[in-house]
């Protein structure tokens, strides 16, 4: 259970900003909102705002300049591993058929910066965004984000993404599954999350940004996801003998 431990309200929105840097939701470079528009959207006033984006700014994830606005200096080294997109769908089916799934967030709204980066869309289109949280044996384990173009997103609805697992609502829908590619990095559960999958603001989390391609090469869906790393765990087998790597997934029972 969640403990009663009160988190300071800056500390609250500073996790939230470095989930949104570290998703690239502002994009590389990209500004912030200024001191006034997040003191408005979150509540507080500007001194609170002040010191989440100085924590910021300490951890080297953004820099303020003066009648420039504060932007994102954070980045990332990657380097791409390329496996079988076959045995993640296999995985992903399989995860969905022994797993629950609840819908938490339904609707289609304007892509941020970095969906419309990911699904390769104009920023004035709109796409499907869910939100919902996997359970095993009723104990939540994975909060996910997905982002569908709306052509795909409006061939089903809330209910429909409670029932079936995002794999299967996409064949249903027509497209054929070509490739992927993810990227793993560690977060932060913010008070929205932590909620969710009933851990305390702050716990730390794995989290995994993918992008699906049909068979033409086209973004079909953008999804974010951050697991409770007590009650999940990623696995890969590497072969030297063969061309990509073995998937899977499993839980942590109780």
């Amino acid at each position: 259970m969640v403990n009663d431990v009160v988190t300071p309200l800056y500390h609250q929105i500073t996790l939230i900003l470095r989930q949104r840097i570290e998703a690239g939701f502002y994009g590389a470079g990209g500004r912030i909102p200024s001191e006034l528009e997040l003191a408005g959207e979150f509540n507080v006033s500007r001194i609170t705002v002040s010191r989440a984006i100085n924590d910021l700014a300490q951890a080297g994830l953004v820099e303020r300049r003066r009648g420039a606005g504060t932007r994102v200096i954070g980045s990332a080294l990657n380097r791409p591993v390329v496996a079988g997109i076959g045995d993640l769908l296999q995985s992903l089916n399989d995860m969905g058929s022994r797993t629950q799934v609840k819908v938490l967030e339904y609707g289609f709204v304007s892509p941020a910066p970095d969906v419309q980066a990911a699904l390769d869309i104009a920023a004035d289109t709109k796409v499907q965004r869910a939100v919902r949280v996997r359970s095993f044996k009723d104990e939540p384990f994975s909060y996910l984000t997905s982002f569908l173009p709306e052509e795909i997103g409006a061939q089903f609805d809330e209910k429909a993404m409670g029932r079936h697992s995002m794999m299967e609502l996409l064949r249903m829908a027509g497209v054929r599954v070509g490739s992927a590619e993810q990227s793993f990095s560690a977060a932060l559960a913010d008070p929205q999350t932590s909620a969710a999958l009933d851990v305390v603001v702050g716990t730390p989390l794995l989290a995994i940004n993918r992008v699906v391609r049909d068979d033409a090469d086209r973004p079909v869906e953008y999804l974010r996801i951050l697991y409770r790393t007590d009650r999940y765990q990623y696995r890969m087998t590497m072969d030297g003998e063969a061309e990509g790597a073995a998937q899977s997934w499993s839980t942590t029972e109780h």
